[in-house]
């Protein structure tokens, strides 16, 4: 019972330290993501961009956290949805890192940039915008598609076995659906990721996980219904 109330917490430490490092590595990457001197900027500020790499990099810890210590519970459920769990997760992750990647990579070309001594320098602009392009589909594809797919399932196992209350079950399948919605609509264009419609759709899945963080933090798992389906009950 005291390694189920220690993974709790820790599970929704980790939950939170995602949420954070997530905004805070977004944020520090503005030099290079939102302004059209990026060629200039990120040379510039060389170290709050790495530092925001570096927030990143937290953040697939973090998120490789809460996949490592919710499957235990997810598979007593359903070996298959604590698997694909896991594996959209980590998919989730690997997008995240590509964009940090092309960040960084943005830094280098903004230092061959600044020492350059070609006239001709429209290669440099369109390598950056090819980089900045790249950022701009894996944060689509990671924290809001795959982010949206791994929602859904612990949600539903949530919702299935009572491991939280129901309606916090039912506020993250909400939330998933939301922030799937929100990367299908950015896929075709028809939103702005970073926009008032982005931040609406984005908002219940945030509520949920820092809802879940401070119940796991708490009161920890209900674990009734996996002791009862172990027992045959």
């Amino acid at each position: 019972m005291n390694t189920d109330k220690s993974n709790a917490r820790l599970t929704g430490i980790f939950f939170i330290a995602a949420a954070i490092t997530s905004i805070i590595g977004l944020s520090l990457y503005n030099p290079v993501l939102q302004n059209v001197d990026f060629l200039i900027l990120g040379a510039s500020h060389k170290n709050q961009i790495v530092l925001g790499a570096i927030m990143e990099l937290f953040l697939a810890v973090s998120a490789i956290g809460t996949a490592i210590m919710l499957y235990p519970y997810l598979r007593k459920y359903n070996e298959s949805l604590g698997l694909g769990y896991v594996c959209f997760r980590m998919l989730e992750v690997v997008f995240i890192l590509i964009g940090t990647v092309s960040v960084l990579a943005m830094v280098s070309l903004s230092e061959q940039y600044t020492y350059s001594i070609l006239s001709d320098n429209s290669y440099y602009n369109i390598l950056g915008l090819v980089l900045k392009g790249i950022h701009d589909w894996t944060f689509m594809l990671g924290p809001n598609f795959m982010l949206g797919v791994n929602t859904f399932i612990y949600s539903y196992v949530f919702y299935q076995t009572n491991l939280v209350p129901k309606p916090l079950s039912v506020l993250g399948i909400v939330g998933a659906v939301f922030i799937f919605a929100a990367s299908i609509l950015e896929i075709f264009g028809l939103i702005v990721q970073i926009s008032a419609s982005g931040v609406v759709l984005a908002l219940p899945i945030f509520t949920f996980e820092m809802s879940l963080a401070v119940w796991l933090i708490v009161k920890g798992f209900n674990l009734q219904y996996l002791k009862n389906k172990k027992d045959g009950i």
